[in-house]
């Protein structure tokens, strides 16, 4: 096992690995940049290594300060949280060549599926079903045309480098799809540095379900069941709950080792997520994620495992702790994710925290770095916290869920609180009768009057 840990990210993220450091009795070095100085991930870790100035390209991206760091403090392995460079195949192979092991998935793993074309393929050929579309990158507007009438419109047109929404459009004729098409090279590009997109069917009223799996890197993976994203703006997850509430028995049981098998085939490595969109009984891929998501604590909840644990655990060489026949679920459980945002913008509002009072009590968990007196740097995500409840069933979730926001104080700045305020009302939330066009739809809806 690993003496000393090195977590390469912030926020409430890098709470979560040095608490399951600290449990595990190894020690944790914090690594910020100067406007984090202060951040409780700083004031929480064993060590703490200041590497490099506010931006994060400068600080949190910078590899090499990071591999200097981990030299400095004798940290033996390095873990990247979810975001930054916990899915930079560089960063991987960077840290093996120096010695040091990436608490995470192989780099080529992280290369195969960073692209989302040869993820698709990957994913085919492992047994995965997948989205009609392209082949591979569609190069100009004639080809474009050409698959859009093969599978029949409508069409959503996607970069192969993309994420976060960006790079992505819907056309519903060949008319939009030529603005459609131009428009999402454009911002491919600009977004990053790659402007090759290609073409899928455009699902109607689909769900977005995600598979937990986890592999031990020695042929050997289970899978954790599903978690419910649909609740999404501009493609952002808002609003996560496990078990998922279309979803049945046999249904998980069956995408669930569809998706263990093909991680195991190819000797996979730690957590990772597989993510589909769901409609009338059936699972199209989208992507991978080879790294620890944001909504895991979900899972963790209705499982009883902790996976920040289980990751540390087979970096290290060892067993996975469980097997399939251990992983039953338990109640049901829902993570919101409260950002310093001002609504109905969303726009960001970083500033001092007054006073902020975590919500408690029996199935409440909240997972954040605030404190009272601490300042919001501008300069990074406006995720500042995320709060999970656990039930006996749904029902008791909600109702959990709405009197742990009762509870929470964050005062000093806007948050996106009342958000969740309004939507436990509506009765769609309350039936779990929702896809991934529900919320941007009631949210134009509500904020146009």
């Amino acid at each position: 096992m690993f003496d000393k840990i090195l977590i390469a990210n912030r926020g409430e993220i890098a709470l979560r690995v040095i608490r399951a450091c600290r449990e595990m009795g190894i020690k944790s070095v914090a690594v910020h940049s100067t406007a984090d100085a202060d951040a409780m991930h700083v004031r929480m870790a064993d060590e703490s290594v200041c590497i490099g100035p506010n931006p994060s390209s400068e600080s949190y991206l910078n590899k090499a300060a990071i591999i200097s760091a981990c030299e400095i403090t004798g940290a033996q392995a390095v873990h990247p949280g979810y975001g930054f460079l916990s899915e930079n195949a560089a960063f991987a192979q960077a840290l093996e060549d120096h010695g040091i092991t990436f608490i995470g998935p192989k780099a080529e793993h992280i290369r195969i599926m960073g692209d989302k074309i040869t993820a698709k393929v990957t994913a085919k050929d492992l047994g995965i079903p997948v989205v009609p579309g392209s082949d591979g990158g569609v190069a100009d507007f004639e080809t474009a045309i050409g698959v859009a009438a093969g599978i029949g419109f409508p069409v959503i047109i996607k970069a192969t480098a993309g994420g976060g929404g960006r790079g992505m459009k819907v056309a519903h004729s060949a008319e939009e799809l030529e603005i459609a098409f131009r428009t999402a090279r454009s911002e491919s590009k600009a977004a990053f540095g790659n402007d090759e997109v290609y073409i899928e069917k455009y699902l109607q009223k689909p769900r977005h379900i995600e598979i937990q799996v986890f592999g031990d890197g020695k042929g050997g993976a289970v899978h954790l069941g599903e978690r419910d994203c649909s609740l999404q703006r501009r493609h952002q997850k808002v609003f996560e709950e496990a078990p998922g509430p279309a979803i049945t028995p046999d249904l998980r049981a069956k995408i669930g080792k569809v998706c263990a098998d093909a991680v195991a085939a190819i000797n996979y490595i730690g957590a990772g997520t597989i993510e589909f969109l769901y409609e009338d009984g059936e699972f199209f891929f989208i992507e991978m994620n080879t790294r620890l998501q944001v909504e895991h604590p979900v899972t963790e909840t209705i499982f009883g495992v902790d996976l920040v644990r289980e990751q540390i655990r087979v970096a290290a060489g060892m067993d996975m702790s469980f097997g399939q026949s251990d992983l039953v679920i338990n109640g049901h459980s829902i993570e919101v994710r409260i950002n310093a945002e001002k609504l109905p913008n969303f726009s960001p509002c970083p500033g001092k925290v007054r006073m902020f009072h975590a919500p408690g009590g029996y199935g409440v968990r909240m997972d954040s770095a605030l404190y009272s007196g601490y300042s919001i740097p501008p300069y990074y995500d406006s995720l500042i916290g995320k709060l999970i409840v656990h039930g006996r069933d749904r029902p008791e979730a909600l109702a959990r869920l709405k009197r742990a926001l009762g509870e929470l104080i964050i005062d000093g700045i806007e948050t996106t609180v009342p958000l969740f305020d309004d939507l436990l009302a509506e009765p769609d939330i309350q039936t779990g009768d929702y896809n991934i066009h529900w919320l941007e739809k009631w949210l134009a809806a509500k904020y146009s009057s």
